[in-house]
């Protein structure tokens, strides 16, 4: 298989001397760490097989949030605390794109103008779901980031995993949203809108925007996701960890460019795209997130501050379930967190022999840069 990494250390050279002075912190660090991951250049260990005697060395991860090859095991932690916080309901999908007008201004204003996003979004969300209209109380909301499309051309949209219902002001009852309905979605696109226009005023005082670019409409999409852990299995565990391309989607390379599959919206169908060696570092990096900037947030019922709220309600939310509900949870206990169509990366410290299938058992640590020490 074509790595991301073997792409950098092909065209990463060139690229950092054409454009490194220009470039950001954190696409410098991008770069040095996806080259380094899982090599000798992190360190690792030293297995050997019970079996067949065979050694195997087994490196360290970067644990780069932009590397593809990271995160499995993070993956699965995160998402096993987030089902305990899961309230037994019915969840909603909104996601919120930008107009094109405005992606050269987050382009340049990222770590701004991806807070404002993001805050307006669940912030918009949170207000028209207190309308008694709708919901009538405070719903829970996780918000992720992206950036991408499937050819890596720049597309910030914020993906919100939304509770079917809420919590009343005084904290005592809860009140569901309709059947396959949550939201309106023009208030709620006029409301992002509003929100975000103020936010980036706000942290951005000098930045000017043709008043054209406010008129502009904002593209919302509304759809139920599931119930339950069910929503986690299907939304979280694909979208929160996400890198904007993984090495299954490289099917070229070689001294003048990169071959990438994607996924035709149109026609659903598998089509392929090549770009220059230079084209796709730039297209790559710029997916790389501002150092420290937090791309996952929870927002709402699932605020910090109402973390007392959420269990007291989810306790009465499983209470109140048919045992039917019950089986199900049982039923999806033995399920993977993790989605089966997403191949996992191999553990750090192997257990099994890749040759014999035999047992490992554990010979020496390695320190960095000391791969076939003696």
């Amino acid at each position: 298989m074509i790595e991301v990494a073997d792409v950098f250390r092909r065209f990463a050279a060139d690229y950092l001397a054409v454009h490194g002075a220009s470039m950001p912190p954190s696409h410098r660090r991008a770069i040095a760490d996806i080259l380094d991951c899982r090599t000798a250049a992190l360190g690792g260990q030293v297995w050997r097989c019970e079996g067949c005697n065979s050694e195997v060395f087994s490196y360290h991860s970067c644990n780069n949030r932009g590397c593809p090859k990271c995160h499995t095991a993070q993956t699965q932690e995160w998402l096993e605390r987030r089902q305990a916080e899961m309230l037994p309901v019915p969840y909603f999908h909104i996601t919120i794109t930008v107009p094109a007008e405005l992606r050269a201004v987050l382009r340049a204003h990222q770590r701004a103008g991806y807070g404002a996003l993001m805050q307006a979004s669940a912030a918009a969300i949170i207000e028209l779901a207190r309308d008694p209209r709708y919901v009538g109380g405070t719903v829970a909301v996780l918000a992720v980031l992206h950036t991408w499309t499937q050819q890596l051309h720049f597309h910030p949209h914020v993906h919100c995993l939304v509770s079917g219902g809420g919590i009343s002001a005084d904290g005592s009852t809860w009140h569901p949203a309709r059947q396959n309905f949550l939201l309106p979605i023009k208030p709620l696109a006029t409301l992002v809108r509003g929100k975000f226009r103020a936010l980036l005023r706000q942290k951005c005082p000098d930045l000017v925007v043709p008043d054209a670019v406010w008129h502009k409409s904002w593209i919302l999409h509304v759809s139920a996701r599931g119930k339950g852990e069910q929503a986690v299995l299907d939304y979280l565990a694909r979208d929160v960890f996400r890198v904007a391309l993984t090495n299954a989607r490289i099917v070229g390379l070689d001294d003048n460019g990169v071959s990438i599959q994607y996924k035709d919206r149109k026609t659903g169908q598998r089509r392929t795209c090549r770009l220059s060696g230079d084209e796709f570092m730039r297209r790559f990096l710029q997916h790389v997130l501002p150092r420290g900037f937090h791309k996952v947030r929870y927002c709402g019922l699932w605020h910090p501050t109402q973390r007392h709220n959420a269990a007291r309600i989810r306790q009465m939310l499983q209470l109140q379930a048919p045992p039917k509900a019950d089986l199900m949870q049982d039923d999806l206990a033995g399920r993977p967190l993790v989605p089966s169509a997403e191949t996992p990366m191999p553990p750090i410290e192997p257990r099994i022999c890749p040759h014999c299938q035999g047992r490992l058992i554990f010979v020496r640590r390695l320190t960095p840069q000391q791969a076939m020490a003696p």
